[in-house]
């Protein structure tokens, strides 16, 4: 019987090469182009970068046609029903837009909420929604897009509304035991689902009471516009759409449907066909079933006699979502090859062979996340590698489960949406209008969840302190 070898590792430099060339070809092009020339770019980067790896990985006979298989399965089976979201997304941003919902919780937002704790408000309303849904993607897919238009019209920037809404979108799908990332993580790392979010709260707490106050501070400091019956955009958000709290009807039967646990896909394509149905219903005689039909595919493109109402019902249609699948797409590319290629397992033993102390620990385990969201492109991805590549280092150092699921939440599920070429960055910059790079900076709670959990490995607090002199022993 023939003896089948192992496939051959590339050398740590080969690994390391493509993840260089990716970066400092972003960084380029942010220099050259703006931030906003990332989501153009990034596909061709994406794909230029995998053909490096392709080659790097024939040369030093890490090439093989199993792991290929292996690298496509994994990174596909993770990435690709992102795509048929993407399409419900597109589809919801058109028939809400145009059957009148969008416009009527504009219009309810500017008469109930205060303009100066509009960015606190969002915050909490969106973490109290994906609490109660478990899902951040439908969170901003339907209500913050609504705060995104109210935010605009009350004239807070771009940066500071997306980051309102994803801060509190991410902190609710993050502590909710509906959440399947939640679930995912814990589950990685085998800690109870309960017990996980409990100690996640010692993380997650802190970080999102910084981020009210921070966004409540800007509120109180920002000039803002209060509108009034009198203001021209009432006046063209009436004469343009029958506002009526009738269409409400259509978020709060989506709303339902989450809560019930309905598949994503299904609850995704449930609210589009209700905002198609709605367009005809709510708003009569608006246009036929062809021209609703084209806007599905095309966008809208309204002329309301306001400028600034005008840019903000215009959508995109399925073909304005046609550049960010492309992305997906291309992440999934680079996905595969790193990890068909063994180029990510190579860098993760490299990152994990001498690691012994506890703050040492977390903070490779938190620039571990970061560095597989960057690679994979996809959390789910990135929490079951991360989970997997440290839980015999955590087990070594005498360090508890639920340390390193908490982590690895704080570090991988909050953060995929600050990266431009993963899933989440790119679908939440395009589902919300604003390029990552552009809310980054404003997405406070996903920014200090990594800062708390380094923070509170380096005091050691509530980390059990025979798990601490066990630390000792190993050394």
């Amino acid at each position: 019987m023939t003896k089948v070898s192992a496939p051959k590792r590339p050398p740590l430099w080969a690994a390391l090469l493509p993840i260089i060339i990716l970066l400092v070809s972003l960084i380029v092009i942010i220099a050259i182009k703006g931030a906003d020339a990332i989501n153009q770019w990034s596909s061709i980067v994406l794909l230029g970068v995998s053909g490096v790896a392709l080659i790097l990985a024939y040369m030093t006979g890490a090439l093989t046609s199993r792991g290929m298989k292996v690298g496509g399965a994994r990174s596909g089976s993770q990435i690709l029903p992102a795509v048929p979201m993407l399409i419900c997304i597109a589809m919801i941003a058109t028939t809400w837009m145009l059957s009148g919902v969008v416009p009527t919780l504009i219009e309810y937002g500017l008469r109930l909420l205060s303009p100066k704790l509009f960015l606190a408000i969002t915050c909490c309303v969106c973490a109290l929604v994906s609490v109660l849904t478990g899902s951040s993607w439908s969170t901003i897919a339907t209500i913050g897009v609504a705060f995104m238009g109210i935010g605009k019209l009350m004239g807070y920037s771009d940066g500071w509304i997306a980051g309102a809404i994803i801060s509190g979108a991410y902190f609710g799908d993050k502590i909710s035991p509906l959440s399947d990332t939640t679930v995912v993580a814990s589950s990685a790392c085998g800690v109870d689902l309960f017990k996980h979010i409990r100690y996640l709260m010692l993380s997650s707490m802190p970080a999102i009471t910084i981020a009210v106050i921070v966004f409540a501070c800007v509120g109180l400091l920002t000039p803002v516009e209060v509108m009034t019956q009198e203001n021209n955009l009432w006046g063209a958000l009436h004469s343009t759409f029958n506002i009526t709290p009738y269409t409400l009807l259509i978020p709060i039967v989506t709303l339902i449907l989450i809560a019930s646990r309905v598949p994503t896909l299904l609850t995704l394509a449930a609210a589009a066909v209700m905002g198609y149905i709605g367009i005809f219903v709510f708003q009569e005689n608006s246009m036929t079933y062809n021209e609703a039909f084209s806007a599905l595919w095309n966008g809208s493109s309204l002329s309301t006699g306001d400028n600034t109402l005008d840019n903000l019902v215009s959508t995109g249609g399925i073909t304005g979502m046609l550049p960010t699948i492309a992305l997906v797409l291309s992440a999934m590319v680079f996905g595969s090859v790193m990890i068909g290629t063994g180029m990510l397992s190579v860098v993760t033993s490299a990152f994990t062979k001498k690691l012994r102390k506890c703050t040492s620990v977390v903070g490779a385990t938190v620039g571990g996340g970061l560095f597989m969201n960057s690679c994979t492109a996809d959390q789910y991805l990135s929490l079951i590698i991360t989970g997997n590549m440290f839980r015999n280092v955590y087990r070594r150092c005498g360090l508890e489960p639920r340390l390193l699921s908490r982590t690895i939440e704080d570090s991988v599920s909050v953060t995929s949406v600050l990266i431009p070429w993963n899933s989440c960055g790119i679908t939440q910059s395009t589902v919300l209008g604003v390029a990552t790079l552009t809310y980054l900076p404003y997405c406070i709670f996903n920014v200090l969840s990594p800062c708390m959990s380094l923070l509170l490995a380096f005091t050691g607090f509530k980390i059990k302190q025979h798990y601490r002199s066990l630390a000792h022993v190993h050394r």
